[in-house]
């Protein structure tokens, strides 16, 4: 399957072109637009062997929430500005495509949160996240009180902007902005960022994988939940959002070395001094 980012015009393009590509080596494939419903059941109906996802890492966050449920492995074409989580440049799929086919590539797996939204223990949502999930305050510019409880104990007490909970995959997305640590990828851990603590606990906190987080809000105005940058869902005061590591996990198929995280992070990080230059 090959789905592609309907807001650029060049990944439809591009989708179209690799499925005739498939089609002419005899390969069943189909594409599409990644939120196309027809589409997506398409995806969770057939049997799939790979994921193909033409996009920036919003693009790849869709697809494993998509695929992570149907263990389906993706490989991502970066048509975005960074691409952390993609694979292949735009004008190497061809040379990539040779290779996958040979079945030469490895899968790496990243966890997922399974976050809910709870009201009076009465669970209002549920979402799988690869990156992360924010609880905080929404338009208004104020504050928001957030108690935290890990495994049923009390943490403390956040007065901030918000709290970022974030998978290591997380960790080089909001987090990192928020001055969090980098993890390694292959790691099952949790990670608390607060974004602009007043008078709080300022240290970012990583938990393993087995731990429960519990956030409940206080606040005389607006908050927010949002999972992996989504439309956010206002809380009232004294809901709360619980967090804990997914039954799920994402594949990622890998063409370059195990090594490749690291390396990869220095250049884009490099990469993002440049622009923000003046020269």
């Amino acid at each position: 399957m090959v789905a592609a980012n309907p807001q650029l015009p060049e990944a439809l393009r591009l989708a179209e072109q690799i499925n005739h590509e498939l089609s002419g080596r005899e390969l069943q494939s189909a594409w599409g637009s990644l939120n196309d419903e027809n589409f997506r059941g398409q995806v969770a109906a057939d049997p799939v062997d790979l994921f193909i996802a033409l996009g920036g890492d919003g693009t790849m966050l869709r697809a494993g929430q998509l695929c992570a449920p149907l263990d389906i492995p993706i490989l991502g074409i970066n048509l975005g500005r960074f691409g952390f989580l993609t694979e292949v440049r735009r004008q190497d799929w061809q040379a990539a495509l040779e290779r996958v086919i040979r079945g030469d590539y490895w899968l790496e797996q990243r966890m997922m949160l399974q976050v809910a939204h709870l009201r009076q223990d009465r669970q209002l949502g549920s979402w799988e996240a690869l990156n992360e999930c924010f609880i905080g305050r929404g338009e208004i510019v104020r504050p928001v009180d957030l108690m935290v409880e890990i495994d049923q104990r009390r943490l403390t007490t956040y007065v901030a902007d918000g709290l970022i909970i974030a998978t290591p995959t997380g960790s080089t997305a909001y987090a990192l902005a928020a001055s969090g640590p980098i993890l390694s990828p292959e790691l099952r851990n949790m990670l608390l960022v607060p974004v602009a603590p007043h008078l709080s606990v300022e240290r970012p906190i990583v938990l393993h994988e087995g731990s429960t987080v519990r956030v409940a809000v206080r606040t005389t105005h607006q908050a927010i939940l949002s999972v992996d940058g989504g439309l956010p869902v206002p809380l009232r005061s004294e809901d709360s959002v619980v967090a804990q590591a997914g039954k799920h996990v994402v594949k990622f198929a890998r063409l370059q070395d195990p090594g490749y995280f690291y390396r990869n992070l220095t250049a884009r990080m490099n990469q993002v001094a440049l622009l923000g230059s003046p020269e």
